[in-house]
């Protein structure tokens, strides 16, 4: 069995109450849900910290909803929390301002998960295309071996293209797959040096030499972080011919 656990918390410096900014007149958290519901897992699941975002959640036939308590410092360790109640082996975190994640990347992930016993953890980059700024720490990189495990994460332009080859770059895309037992694992280990510096969960893993694999996709998110990135999502969506 499969589980998307949306992580959504309600406060947020850059914007305020952003799980329930509006795009095209739905509010983002229902969007991102509501693609979820579209892939093939067994169940999607918002957790949030504020009352406002569970009643929004209840529109919508077949979404479940959680509260979960504000103190709780990241977006994995809520879905952790979640993790430790339900029977569901595999686990897909789902950042709650995708609102346009593609349903069949999250089967990919399930699928990866399902076809090796040994994989705790999967998660998925794309190429940066040309025009597109593989300098801005916000995008993290990722390199990766020929059978797509992944070697480091970092917000650094890597790997450094020292000749001026025009190496290809891969931007990290924030959605991973676990296997339950890892995921309570993971959440319960000590945040390591790399991740302190580098302000990156996954590289708690990393550390502790467990295995991450990566899948390339085409898929482009559209993250909603600030007033502009809203914009910029609400312009996508007329794009799409929805909006």
């Amino acid at each position: 069995m499969s589980v998307v656990v949306i992580p959504a918390r309600y406060e947020s410096s850059r914007l305020p109450g952003k799980p329930l900014v509006k795009i095209g007149g739905v509010p983002m958290i229902l969007r991102t849900a509501e693609r979820c519901m579209k892939s093939g897992a067994d169940r999607v699941i918002v957790v949030t910290d504020d009352m406002r975002v569970l009643d929004a959640c209840a529109a919508v036939d077949g979404l479940e909803a959680s509260m979960s308590d504000p103190a709780i410092p990241s977006g994995t360790d809520r879905v952790a929390k979640v993790a430790k109640f339900i029977e569901d082996d595999i686990v897909i975190n789902v950042q709650g301002d995708e609102p346009f994640i593609d349903p069949e990347l999250i089967d990919a992930l399930i699928a990866e998960l399902r076809a090796d016993a040994e994989l705790n953890m999967v998660t998925a980059c794309t190429p940066f295309e040309e025009g597109e700024d593989s300098l801005n720490p916000n995008a993290v990189k990722v390199v990766f071996d020929n059978a797509g495990k992944a070697l480091y994460f970092s917000r650094l332009p890597i790997p450094y293209d020292r000749d001026g080859s025009g190496a290809q770059r891969y931007r990290h895309i924030g959605i991973y797959g676990f296997r339950k037992n890892f995921l309570l694992k993971f959440s319960s280990m000590e945040q390591g040096r790399l991740e302190n510096t580098e302000k990156l969960e996954q590289l708690r893993a990393m550390e502790t030499g467990e295995k991450i694999r990566v899948i390339v996709t085409g898929y482009k998110p559209v993250s909603v972080d600030t007033a502009e990135d809203l914009i910029k999502a609400e312009e996508y969506l007329k794009r799409l011919g929805n909006g």
